[in-house]
C-alpha cells in the first residue's frame, strides 16, 4: 500500500460523507501500517483503516500532534529505524534521503508534527518534490492546519500539473475541511480528466455524486 493512500483512509474526512478518503504523494509503504500515501502513491482505497475514517476534527479523533484513537506506537523494528535515522541526520544534516525516510517513519508511526519537520528538512534540500510536498500536506491536515495542507497540495500541482494525488487531496480539503464544495468539485473533475481510470477517479466520482446531491462534510 502507499503511505499517501492509506492515510486518507485513516485520516479520513468524516463518518459518512467522504469517510476514509485521502491520498498521498509518493513512496510505497507497509500495508500493515496505518497510514496513508507514502511518497509515491496515487491510489485511493475505500474506508476503514487508520483512524476509523474520522476526519481530523471529528468526534473521537486525536488532538493535533496526538496519535489517533486505536493506533499504536511504532513497533520495535520501526522504532529502531527511527533511532538510526535520527542519528544519521544528526551526523549528516544534509542527507536528503535520510530526512525523507525519517519523515516517512514519523508519518507511519502517527507523529505528524515530527513528520512535518522532517519533510521540511528534506524540502529545504530539494524543494520541488511534489511527492514529499503531498506527504507533508497530509501531515499538516492531520494537525488540522488545513491552509498549510492546501498550500502544499497546490504547490505540488504547480510543479507537476499531472500530479493526481495532490489534486485529489485539494478536493478532499475543500470538501471535508474548508466547506467549499464548488472548489472541491473543480478538483475532482480535474482528476477525472487527468486519470479517468485511476483509483482516485473512482473515488472522485463517488464524492462528486455526494456533492451533487447536496452532501456536505459532517
Amino acid at each position: 500500500m502507499n503511505r499517501n493512500i492509506m492515510f486518507a483512509l485513516a485520516g479520513g474526512l468524516a463518518a459518512g460523507f467522504l469517510a476514509g478518503y485521502v491520498v498521498g504523494g509518493s513512496g510505497a509503504k507497509d500495508a500493515a501500517t496505518p497510514s496513508a500515501a507514502s511518497p509515491a502513491a496515487g491510489v485511493v482505497l475505500p474506508a476503514p483503516s487508520l483512524g476509523g475514517g474520522m476526519a481530523p476534527g471529528a468526534a473521537g479523533a486525536a488532538a493535533p500532534g496526538q496519535i489517533p484513537p486505536g493506533m499504536g506506537l511504532p513497533n520495535a523494528e520501526m522504532q529502531a529505524r527511527i533511532i538510526q535515522l535520527e542519528g544519521i541526520v544528526k551526523a549528516e544534516p544534509k542527507n536528503h534521503d535520510a530526512w525523507v525516510g525519517l519523515g516517512n517513519d514519523y508519518f507511519d508511526s502517527h507523529q505528524p508534527q515530527k513528520a512535518v519537520d522532517a519533510y521540511g528538512k528534506a524540502l529545504a534540500l530539494k524543494p520541488d518534490d511534489p511527492d514529499i510536498l503531498t506527504d507533508q500536506g497530509v501531515m499538516y491536515r492531520q494537525l488540522r492546519q488545513f491552509d498549510k495542507a492546501l498550500a502544499n497540495f497546490q504547490k505540488a500541482g504547480k510543479i507537476n500539473p499531472a500530479h493526481v494525488p495532490s489534486l485529489f487531496n485539494i478536493g478532499i480539503v475543500y470538501a471535508g475541511d474548508l466547506n467549499k464544495p464548488d472548489e472541491a468539485a473543480k478538483a475532482f473533475n480535474k482528476v477525472l480528466v487527468l486519470a479517468p481510470n485511476s483509483e482516485q477517479a473512482t473515488q472522485a466520482r463517488q464524492l462528486l455524486a455526494q456533492l451533487n446531491k447536496g452532501g456536505a462534510p459532517r
